[in-house]
């Protein structure tokens, strides 16, 4: 169906009539993957009872991922690729049962890409607290309900040493490399810090050493657009029928994501003060097209999201201070020693590239001395997941070292 494409992966466009009508059925009040779902290409690791930084524990956490190529004998040739806020384990296959979306990467990952999994084992986690399949708010507590607004406030900290938890059971003592974007980016630079000698190579894309106010402020509008929908009901909503949980609340909150995601000389250039139909949006009752295009996503977002975990990832997204800990930012940042690419979007308006500038600056073995490389790109922060070609070719520069 066209509401299961990824956005994140194509140009903004206009909206079409057959788009409108795929979301126009009620949501379900969640759209989290739920045990008896279809698994599809999942597998889980369970990395036992875990501990929060902040307080907080949850017995039996398991971690959903998916992998592509094979593991070496020597286990040697394997790379983490770390997904942003609300992407999951596919990397590059199609929209499937048990897979809402199309693969957010698919233009990176696969034979004969930049990430060859001819070549390499490449191993993609769902991070902990979201939605599709790893252990987070919509998980089961032991008292028999979801864990909704009582999961344990989670830290970038938590997500990675999850994901250590995993490469445990994987049996990867070291990573070739680990690579993400935005969320994911900060997720790299903790690996880097947290675990030195685990990771020879880091690329850290599109993502800053610690969220500014700035930032924060942005992601804080954003939670409060969900919990004062008069349908979140305290994040206690996982009961109620198809068409009655915090729709409006989470899709107002991607709506302002979007925003942040994307450039505006982008949106601009595409949409112009086009009409969405031939009804006026002057008073007439019509649409601009930007105003359809915003609905549109939001709504389809709705359909495989779930509010706690988004409110859980965004404010994960306000602990990363890469110096909280140990002495500030630079002293983390010069305690790196992995082989690091550094990678900023010239129109990031989310994450701009003085966020990078700062990070290259301190690494002592950034590949590019003290500066980033820096994407021309009409996209944004999203530039990222569409600029195969640019991102790929930097990729491969720092794979092939």
């Amino acid at each position: 169906m066209d509401w299961q494409t990824n956005e994140d992966t194509v140009p903004s466009g206009f909206i079409t009539e057959a788009q409108i009508r795929s979301v126009l059925g009620k949501p379900p009040a969640s759209g989290a993957w739920r045990e008896g779902d279809p698994v599809g290409r999942r597998r889980f690791a369970n990395i036992g009872d875990f501990a929060f930084e902040n307080g907080g524990s949850v017995p039996h956490t398991h971690i959903a991922y998916e992998t592509y190529g094979t593991l070496s004998p020597a286990r040697d040739n394997a790379i983490l690729v770390l997904h942003a806020l609300t992407g999951d384990s596919n990397l590059n296959h199609p929209a499937e049962p048990g897979h809402p979306t199309d693969g957010w990467w698919p233009g990176l990952v696969g034979p004969g890409l930049p990430i060859d999994t001819d070549r390499w084992f490449v191993v993609a986690p769902n991070m902990l607290g979201s939605c599709q399949g790893s252990t987070g708010p919509s998980s089961m507590a032991p008292d028999g309900a979801e864990w909704a607004a009582r999961f344990p406030y989670t830290t970038i900290s938590d997500q990675v040493r999850a994901q250590h938890g995993l490469a445990d059971a994987l049996g990867i003592d070291r990573w070739f490399a680990v690579v993400g974007g935005s969320m994911g980016g900060m997720q790299v630079l903790e690996w880097g810090a947290r675990y030195p000698d685990e990771v020879a190579r880091m690329a850290v894309i599109a993502a800053p050493a610690t969220s500014s106010a700035d930032q924060i402020a942005l992601n804080s509008v954003q939670i409060q657009a969900i919990r004062a929908d008069p349908l979140f009901h305290g994040g206690d909503y996982y009961d109620a029928p198809d068409g009655e949980g915090p729709h409006q609340g989470l899709a107002l909150a991607r709506r302002m994501a979007l925003l942040n995601y994307r450039s505006p000389s982008e949106l601009n250039d595409r949409f112009q003060r086009s009409w969405q139909s031939g009804i006026s949006p002057l008073g007439g009752g019509g649409r601009f097209a930007v105003e359809s295009y915003l609905d549109f996503h939001g709504n389809k977002f709705t359909r495989r999201f779930d509010a706690n975990s988004y409110i859980t990832l965004v404010e994960a997204m306000n602990s990363h201070d890469i110096g909280r800990g140990r002495a500030g930012v630079i002293p983390a940042l010069e305690s790196i020693t992995a082989q690091t690419l550094v990678i900023g979007i010239d129109s990031d308006r989310l994450f701009p590239v003085p966020d990078q500038e700062l990070i290259a600056r301190h690494l002592p073995n950034n590949i590019d001395g003290d500066v980033p490389v820096v994407i021309e790109s009409n996209f944004g922060h999203d530039g990222f997941l569409i600029e195969f070609d640019a991102v790929g070719r930097e990729i491969s520069r720092l794979l092939t070292l």
